[in-house]
């Protein structure tokens, strides 16, 4: 999409939601929101997740990005079901959408891959498939993007939320989400 999300090498760079148009052929396209990550408690409010989680409300379908090698050290796959936890304990069907998994920065891995068997393991915990992408080199991007494409056109509509949610981008305006 041509959003332009704050980017930088440590956690929680994201500090608003930014929403952005993915472009499809044959006309098509879909909104994509980039949201900050979750602490843990979140759906109870700690930190800014319980605004955060009313964004994700608004959600047909969820991408998880799950970084390899966190830089605090922590077991990569615990996080995703932490998170799990908190769309769970928030409630109002998120444990329940539809979901696509990635593994990201796919460039600088080893080349028997992430490590700690990331991949393997997290598959396993989530039941399902896992992408391994780079944002830096695209690679494993189109196929990404072509199972998001077809969860999306499978997916239910989107709930109704009540209005009042903004984003905010980095120039303080708001937009509706």
């Amino acid at each position: 999409s041509a959003a332009t999300p704050k980017i930088a090498d440590y956690p929680f760079t994201t500090l608003a939601p930014h929403l952005g148009i993915v472009d499809l052929p044959d006309y098509r396209r879909f909104v994509m929101a980039d949201l900050p990550g979750l602490i843990e408690g979140a759906h109870a409010g700690h930190g800014l997740g319980d605004r955060f989680l009313r964004h994700v409300e608004r959600t047909r379908v969820l991408l998880h990005l799950v970084d390899p090698m966190p830089l605090d050290g922590s077991d990569p796959v615990a996080n995703y079901l932490q998170i799990r936890e908190e769309l769970r304990a928030y409630g109002r069907g998120l444990a329940d959408r539809p979901e696509v998994l990635a593994v990201t920065k796919a460039d600088v891995w080893p080349p028997e891959g992430p490590p700690g068997d990331v991949l393997s393991r997290l598959a396993a915990a989530a039941d399902r498939g896992v992408h391994p992408v780079s944002a830096v080199t695209g690679q494993g991007l189109q196929g990404l993007l072509r199972e998001v494409v077809h969860v999306l056109s499978e997916a239910p509509p989107a709930p109704d939320v009540p209005d009042g949610i903004a984003t905010t981008d980095e120039g303080g305006d708001a937009a509706g989400s």
